[in-house]
């Protein structure tokens, strides 16, 4: 059986190390690099609920595309059961639970997050967004659609729990999609003639500055515009090592709601 050190090398050849954004933290982040793998859980997140799922089903790694630390955005200074993060650290080391986290690189590689989120959208001719850093796309339609019939297809393919949207005001034919939190592309999508973009966590200036471009700005929601990649891995894993047990997270899903 493989090793998760094997496992971790056959990964960034899926998405290569250097593809990752210079503070992000990528590769195994937590475990024994030697320790032989026969089951894997694959999920968007390493939380205590897929922790626990790993337990539970026997799973001796997770690989997941957020990283379970980072030093950026939460510094790890400490190892202690009263934070969150330390309780899940602590879970994982306990369990002997390694975790392998593929984020910005994964996001930026050919057949990774954003050619997924494309493909599960439709969209064809697909290419790399000029002013999206590598990670955005973009792609056709097979035909220019209403924008209510475009946010239908969005919620069919993504099923989110609710879509947050301003219209740009014409036909929906060229699209942009950046998975998770890329509303900082609004202005490259629309200098690319794109009719709409398929984002996550866009704020509220991003939304009147990208109506004001005749740009339908579309705020699918972080999990379900990323989720589409955990497929992909678990499909990669298998065809890479097919002695391997892969199961994609049953309990790890969109846990943000929206009240109207």
């Amino acid at each position: 059986m493989p090793t998760v050190r094997e496992i971790e090398s056959a990964l960034f050849q899926l998405a290569p190390k250097e593809l990752a954004m210079e503070w992000d933290n990528v590769g195994l982040l937590v475990g024994e690099c030697g320790k032989e793998v026969h089951r894997v859980l694959v999920a968007l997140d390493v939380t205590a609920g897929t922790a626990e799922e790993a337990e539970r089903i026997g799973a001796e790694l997770i690989v997941a595309h957020h990283p379970v630390m980072n030093c950026h955005w939460s510094p790890v200074q400490s190892l202690r059961d009263d934070s969150a993060q330390g309780r899940l650290l602590l879970k994982l080391v306990r369990d002997g639970t390694a975790a392998i986290c593929m984020h910005t690189n994964l996001d930026a590689a050919q057949g990774g997050v954003n050619d997924a989120l494309a493909r599960q959208l439709g969209l064809e001719q697909t290419e790399a967004l000029e002013g999206g850093d590598g990670i955005a796309r973009t792609g056709l339609l097979p035909e220019a659609v209403a924008l209510p019939d475009f946010l239908a297809l969005v919620r069919k393919r993504l099923r989110p729990n609710g879509i947050r949207f301003v219209d740009g005001g014409r036909p929906v034919r060229r699209v942009a999609v950046g998975g998770g939190a890329c509303g900082e592309y609004f202005a490259a999508a629309a200098a690319a003639g794109c009719d709409a973009f398929v984002t996550a966590d866009v704020k509220y200036n991003q939304f009147l500055d990208a109506a004001g471009l005749g740009l339908s700005l579309l705020d699918a929601g972080h999990f379900p515009t990323e989720d589409v990649v955990c497929p992909v891995l678990a499909q990669f894993l298998q065809e890479r090592f097919p002695d391997l047990d892969i199961t994609k997270s049953a309990s790890h899903r969109e846990n943000i709601h929206y009240y109207v």
